[in-house]
């Protein structure tokens, strides 16, 4: 019987439908389409052929824009949106607009061609977070910008152009509705019960252990309750944090740790398929950190999004989270 779940975060409401249940080996996997190293722009000895360098993790020091780089911060050679200029905010009648201010920069996670982020070590993934971190510190003192996101598209069916291993960071001079929408619920939630509703997700869940893929000193890991996507997976840190560039360093540690092991099992369990990884931190012109909570999602990019989806915003997921996990628990 398919069964309609309600998110107790945004209000969404998504279709666990088990008649459509696929096993995992069951859903279409795309591959990305391979550059070699000699042609791609992510490799040591090709730095010219990205825009300069904004940040770049040298263990033996060197110079700017040349190799012996562990981990690369480069503006994206064909940004969504341009730092340069004025927003110029005005208004057409009912309409708005203003220039398309903002950063789109491109984090390059390893020199090695061949690495996905799975494969990488825990400290090698601990360098990419700390990289996030500094972009975030430093554009968050422009005062023009209020949010910034920080995305992976792994493979060609998550987005990805290129095969070498790379994330995304784009900061905005509006807060997306998705994240108003997040916000919002948990507000409501604090306003009835004064607490946090993602710590109360975590006491919830870690008390019935129906949902919980793995969990460590500072992360959980579960399926969340109303998944839009089959085996989506959330990872939050234990103890209260808004903001994910103002994480304690142990929370770091354990983050790195946490991706990696879910995403050696999401390969194990679906053969490597492509996936979205979103950082959710609160927005820098949001001052009530008592009722947020960061956290990361991944979503493998197995199901479509069709016309169900677009006009009605549910979701249809062939997957229940309660199998996810099991499933994700085995491997």
């Amino acid at each position: 019987m398919p069964e309609l779940r309600k998110d107790v975060v945004t209000g969404r409401w998504v279709v666990i439908s088990t008649d459509r249940q696929k096993r995992p080996n069951d859903f279409r996997v795309e591959r990305a389409t391979v550059i070699g190293a000699q042609h791609c722009p992510f490799c040591p000895g090709h730095e010219s052929m990205t825009p300069p360098e904004v940040l770049a993790f040298r263990p033996n020091g060197g110079t700017p824009n040349a190799g012996g780089w562990d981990v690369r911060v480069v503006p994206n050679k064909f940004p969504a949106l341009r730092v340069e200029g004025s927003l110029d905010r005005e208004g057409e009648g009912l309409f708005d607009r203003m220039n398309g201010i903002g950063a789109h920069e491109v984090i390059i996670e390893t020199p090695d061609h061949g690495k996905t982020l799975a494969m990488m070590s825990e400290p090698e993934i601990e360098r990419v977070l700390w990289a996030y971190r500094e972009r975030m510190h430093d554009l968050k003192r422009d005062i023009r910008l209020r949010y910034i996101l920080i995305f992976k598209n792994h493979g060609a069916g998550a987005g990805a152009t290129l095969e070498h291993t790379h994330s995304q960071l784009i900061a905005l001079p509006i807060v997306p509705a998705y994240m108003r929408d997040e916000i919002d619920g948990a507000r409501h939630h604090f306003a009835e019960k004064e607490r946090c509703v993602f710590c109360d997700i975590i006491r919830q869940e870690v008390a019935a252990q129906r949902r919980v893929v793995h969990e460590n000193g500072e992360v959980i890991a579960l399926s969340p309750y109303a998944p839009r996507f089959p085996f989506e997976t959330w990872l939050l840190p234990k103890s209260h944090c808004a903001r994910f560039e103002d994480a304690p360093r142990q929370q770091y540690e354990s983050l790195a740790r946490m991706i990696k092991l879910v995403l050696m099992r999401i390969d194990r369990a679906l053969e490597r398929p492509d996936y979205n990884m979103l950082i959710h931190s609160l927005p820098f012109s949001e001052q009530a950190v008592e009722l947020y909570h960061w956290h990361v999602e991944i979503i493998p990019k197995l199901t479509r999004t069709a016309g169900f989806e677009w006009g009605t915003g549910f979701y249809i997921n062939p997957t229940s989270p309660e199998e996810a996990t099991e499933t994700l628990k085995r491997f």
